[in-house]
């Protein structure tokens, strides 16, 4: 008896000890799961820079040449219009001797002559004419729907300068050029409501009616 209950003992001590042998191999391979668990994930955030307000549109790209001592110099001239669409337009000419530092140089020459538009209602307060070199552009006030009657460098500068209605000539030359500053003079010239009822003495309703 006493032979037997002491087999039955060791086998009792052996499964015990197997069965700890046992939870501490699966503790042991819990251990990096659990860990993995407590870990924060990395999340990889982007930086989103904010668009900007300037918005540019290239009119005309032409190779030019210069003649020198040696013989003929290549470049290229960039004609590009900058813009906020919210009364702010310039008209930039550069040259260069590649396309993109010529276009950047332009870019660069146009926000340095901006020009303040007056907008009224969408359009334009009064008619205007303006001239540059041999080319001429007329401007008129449209109603609300009419949209930009207009084409080449005279629109890309309307649209970019915020007029969403206005009736438009262009005269004379035909080049985009003379038709771009032609476009800026007259925009330059245009006055205010406000500014001419001071003048004249009068009020804004005064005047309107």
């Amino acid at each position: 008896m006493t032979e037997e209950i002491k087999q039955v003992e060791e086998t009792t001590t052996e499964e015990v000890a197997a069965e700890t042998v046992v939870e501490a191999e699966e503790n042991v391979e819990q251990l990096p799961a659990k860990r993995q668990r407590g870990r924060k994930k990395r999340v990889e955030t982007q930086e989103v820079k904010p668009e900007s307000e300037w918005k540019e549109q290239v009119v005309q790209i032409r190779r030019v040449t210069k003649v020198v001592k040696g013989g003929k110099k290549l470049s290229f001239r960039a004609i590009v219009i900058v813009g906020n669409k919210k009364g702010q337009v310039g008209v930039g000419c550069a040259k260069a001797s590649e396309v993109i530092i010529a276009i950047q140089k332009a870019i660069a020459d146009g926000r340095k002559n901006l020009v303040t538009v007056p907008i009224f209602k969408t359009t334009i307060p009064h008619p205007i004419t303006g001239r540059s070199g041999a080319g001429a552009v007329m401007l008129r006030p449209a109603s609300q729907g009419t949209g930009i009657i207009a084409g080449g460098a005279v629109r890309f500068v309307l649209e970019l300068a915020g007029i969403e209605n206005v009736l438009s000539k262009s005269l004379g030359s035909k080049s985009p050029l003379n038709a771009a500053n032609a476009t800026l003079e007259a925009l330059k010239a245009l006055k205010p409501f406000n500014e001419v009822a001071k003048k004249r003495g009068l009020t804004m309703a005064e005047l309107l009616n």
